[in-house]
């Protein structure tokens, strides 16, 4: 134990007396390792300058991604829903999705050939390939596919909406543009096609002629059931023939009430009628026998000239005197008797009471029969009119139908004719390349190449110092001599009396 705190100790001791010139030894004992580190790395990055750096150009694109966009979606609503802002914010998955749909491989097989990047083996191994030509050459696009694929670097942020799109080559700097433009061309059309189903206008211009048809003959059905039926709108009629059959049950109820009040008042008007007399005394008149004493008196007269004439001829007592005195005494006995008598004239005339009860009667009974009758007219209307209500309502039920079925057609046709000019202006969208996707920065031909000659040259040679180093104390490590006394006494574990530094002749 205290062997080892011996040790430690003067391991602390050595390493506190360490100087420079001991760290810059093992540069010195191995320089010749380090001179052909330092000679390869360095020759190496000037090969790698000139050779390929030189001769490597990089074309970029920069892609934005924008909002989705605002295509009509396919509803059952003549106009499509307004999408809420908040769903057309880009989202990372959606610029992620744009760099995996970048990065398709039947694009790139596309690029490489339309770029001319499928190369054909060598003819000398033509012979040793026993494959035919078409495989030979699928073969050839194949592995110029996959080098495309790991040449082209498609990179983004999290926070930036922005795609780079970066291709090198060493072929050419018009080839590095054109992988780069063929693909943008490539990537839009095909974003179109994704972003819209195919033949969407020829369906909706199908469906709406479809409609347009049905619609048509729903308008001609119409029609014809006005001209069959002779009925323009039965649904009017009916709500209008309502009315009049419950104002007309009304007043079939009203005539009731008026007939059952009419058979009331003729009884009463009856029974008072055999009680009341059809004629009552209006004036009575008493008066004397006027005229009676005034034939009498004249016949008293002619009496007494006729005695007067008598007596002028005969004696008083002569019979014809006698007897025409007796005519005197009679006649003058009857005028004191009509003197004594008086007459009463009563006048008579009808009832007023007894004649407005029967003018009454007479006006309730045709008041009555008026009743009656209307009674019967209005039970008979009311009889017609539901009759009619019924053949109504299966016209309105049948109308109501054919109203429906072309207001469904229409509702239809109009649907699919808004559709149809979304879908043009969609395709004529599609035309001019609106997308919610842009080609920001375009790829051009690279004039310069992508890193200077010079710079690799100089980064070559402090890569060269640092390997040179580096490999002499790796040297330095792996050589197995004792270096110092402490090694000595680490290694052997066994004191150190005196040491004799190494003599340099």
């Amino acid at each position: 134990m205290e062997r080892t705190s011996a040790v430690k100790k003067s391991a602390r001791d050595e390493v506190s007396s360490l100087t420079l010139r001991d760290m810059l030894r093992p540069l010195f004992r191995h320089r010749l390792v380090m001179l052909l580190t330092f000679c390869s790395v360095f020759l190496a990055s000037i090969f790698v300058a000139w050779d390929w750096v030189a001769r490597y150009y990089e074309a970029s694109m920069q892609v934005v991604v924008g909002r989705e966009r605002l295509d009509p979606a396919v509803t059952p609503q003549p106009t499509a829903a307004v999408q809420e802002t908040g769903s057309q914010m880009v989202a990372t998955d959606d610029v992620a999705s744009e760099v995996t749909l970048l990065q398709g491989t039947d694009m790139l097989r596309e690029v490489a050939l339309a770029c001319k990047l499928v190369k054909d083996g060598p003819p000398s191994w033509s012979g040793l390939d026993s494959r035919g030509p078409e495989v030979r050459k699928a073969a050839a696009i194949e592995g110029a596919t996959k080098v495309l694929a790991g040449a082209i670097k498609v990179d983004f942020q999290k926070t930036s909406r922005v795609i780079n799109v970066r291709y090198g080559t060493t072929v050419s700097p018009e080839t590095a543009a054109c992988v780069l433009q063929t693909l943008g061309k490539l990537y839009l059309e095909k974003h179109l096609r994704l972003q819209r189903p195919a033949g969407a206008l020829e369906f909706f211009a199908q469906e709406t002629d479809r409609y347009q048809r049905a619609l048509s003959e729903s308008e001609s059905q119409l029609v014809k059931f006005s001209k069959t039926e002779r009925v323009a709108a039965p649904e009017v009629l009916r709500a209008t023939l309502a009315q009049q059959l419950v104002t007309a049950q009304g007043t079939l109820h009203e005539t009731h009430q008026k007939i059952a009040a009419d058979l009331q008042r003729l009884e009463n008007l009856k029974g008072q009628l055999r009680q009341t007399p059809s004629r009552s005394s209006t004036a009575e008149t008493s008066l004397a026998a006027n005229t009676l004493l005034e034939q009498m008196h004249t016949s008293l007269l002619a009496s007494q000239l006729k005695r007067t004439q008598l007596l002028m001829k005969y004696e008083p007592s002569y019979p014809l005197v006698k007897e025409v005195d007796e005519e005197i005494a009679e006649t003058n006995q009857a005028i004191a008797a009509a003197e004594q008598a008086k007459y009463i004239n009563t006048t008579t005339d009808r009832d007023p009471t007894f004649e407005y009860l029967r003018q009454d009667e007479a006006k309730t009974e045709a008041d009555l029969a008026s009743d009656q009758a209307r009674a019967a007219t209005l039970q008979s209307s009311i009889r017609d009119m539901e009759v009619q209500m019924v053949d109504w309502d299966a016209k309105t039920v049948q109308q109501s139908a054919l109203l429906r079925e072309a207001k469904a057609n229409e509702e239809s046709y109009l649907l699919y004719l808004t559709k149809r000019e979304q879908e043009r202006t969609s395709d004529a969208l599609d035309d001019k390349r609106i997308a919610n996707v842009a080609i920001a920065v375009p790829a051009r031909v690279p004039v310069l190449p992508a890193r200077s000659p010079s710079s690799v040259v100089f980064s070559g040679f402090l890569l060269a110092i640092f390997a040179a180093i580096a490999a002499a104390y790796l040297a330095e490590l792996a050589d197995p001599s004792f270096r110092t006394p402490s090694e000595v006494e680490d290694t052997l574990n066994i004191p150190i009396l005196a040491a004799v530094p190494k003599q340099v002749g």
